[in-house]
């Protein structure tokens, strides 16, 4: 049985278990088809309480879903050593990869995982895959990040994109062209489905009869958060029963929930925090229009997820957005155009959108996306192999 080895950050940890959704799913389910494990490294920061903040905190002995997972924290010191953090990661990273020697590397994030991944797999021999999701791609934010990137890509034996905007970014960067492999997200049609909006709304407490606008994810300003509550605060004046509601926490929420409070609307909007999968796939079937408008994305999973509830969606035409959204289901808008946004948001709680046909047009399941990355795993090893001989 072909072993894999996931080196990635981009996974559930003791104090985050939804870290990492996409990866830790399609491992979920490639456990049918090799012999898995995980590493993950996680950056360790200096703090005045305790040298490694993280790592005290963190449980090693946490087992996502009884997948074997090693946890590993390297020392980093926020901007000043992240020239170097690849080779901090590769340090640590090789001894284990060594011990266990598996027939090939997955990764999710390509720097500093990513290149640690790339960089034991050339000491060793084996094979590594790298994956980008979005951000580690989209938002390189100084050379040094650029620089070793490149090389992560360069050296891979394999590239996952999860759109096909990010595999152009990826060649663009250096990846080889046919290294390269799009692999769409999925979603868990367990969860994930259509239902009746009123008995959704009797699920999650949401009684009230004015239109639900919802907005699911991390509570970030480059999730277009402040131009949402703009464009809601001018919908009001042209349909004053229309509310919103928020899943989702970060570094953004406090600040939205001043200036809705400025501008007299925090009393329309519902902020719920982060809530579980099961949570939110009500929230999705209950809203008329799930709104999402980011600077940039990969391959959004919330936007796979309200498709597969048959919520009809209002998002920012970046990244692989417009790849999962047709006319039929959605309305795309530039970025940073919170007017743009306003007139698309009451164009669709105007709409009769057919929600049946919305959820019936993706069905893609976390079991499709693990075969896929298997099949890929699979070519790389034999290339490996055959290039050894």
């Amino acid at each position: 049985m072909l072993r894999i080895t996931l080196v990635s950050s981009y996974f559930p940890t003791s104090t985050d278990t939804y870290k990492g959704h996409s990866a830790f799913r399609t491992f979920q389910h490639l456990r049918e088809l090799a012999d898995i494990q995980a590493i993950v490294p996680l950056p360790a920061y200096p703090s005045a309480r305790a040298l490694f903040h993280e790592a005290a905190r963190l449980d090693p002995n946490y087992r996502p879903a009884g997948i074997e997972t090693t946890y590993f924290h390297f020392p980093a010191i926020p901007l000043l050593t992240r020239p170097l953090n690849g080779y901090s990661c590769l340090r640590r990273l090789l001894p284990l990869l060594r011990a266990t020697c598996p027939d090939v590397i997955v990764n999710y994030w390509l720097y500093p995982d990513g290149f640690a991944a790339v960089g034991a797999g050339r000491i060793l021999g084996i094979p590594a895959i790298v994956g980008s999701i979005g951000s580690d791609l989209c938002r390189i934010t100084d050379p040094f990040t650029l620089r070793n990137v490149k090389r992560t890509l360069a050296g891979a034996a394999g590239v996952i994109a999860v759109s096909e905007d990010l595999r152009r970014r990826a060649i663009a960067l250096g990846a080889e062209p046919g290294n390269v492999t799009t692999i769409l997200n999925g979603c868990d049609s367990s969860i994930f489905h259509p239902g009746s909006r009123e008995e959704a709304r009797r699920e999650t407490g949401y009684l009230e009869s004015g239109r639900l606008i919802l907005f699911v994810g991390s509570a970030l300003k480059t999730k277009g958060m402040a131009e949402l509550l703009e464009a809601f605060g001018g919908l009001l004046r042209r349909a004053p029963d229309a509310r919103l509601a928020v899943i989702g926490d970060g570094e953004y929420k406090e600040t939205f929930e001043r200036h809705a409070a400025a501008a007299g609307i925090l009393d329309r909007i519902r902020m719920l925090g982060r809530l579980p999968s099961e949570r939110v796939a009500p929230w999705m079937r209950a809203a008329d229009v799930f709104c999402l408008p980011s600077y940039s994305e990969g391959c959004p999973n919330v936007i796979v997820e309200a498709l597969a509830c048959g919520c009809p969606v209002v998002a920012t035409n970046v990244g692989g957005i417009p790849e999962l959204c047709g006319e039929s289901s959605s309305i795309l808008v530039p970025a940073h155009q919170p007017e743009s946004l306003r007139a698309a948001l009451e164009t669709a709680l105007d709409k009769p959108w057919d929600r049946d046909a919305i959820a019936r047009s993706f069905h893609r399941g976390w079991g499709q996306v693990a075969r896929e990355t298997f099949e890929l795993c699979r070519r790389v090893v034999e290339s490996a192999r055959a290039g050894g001989r």
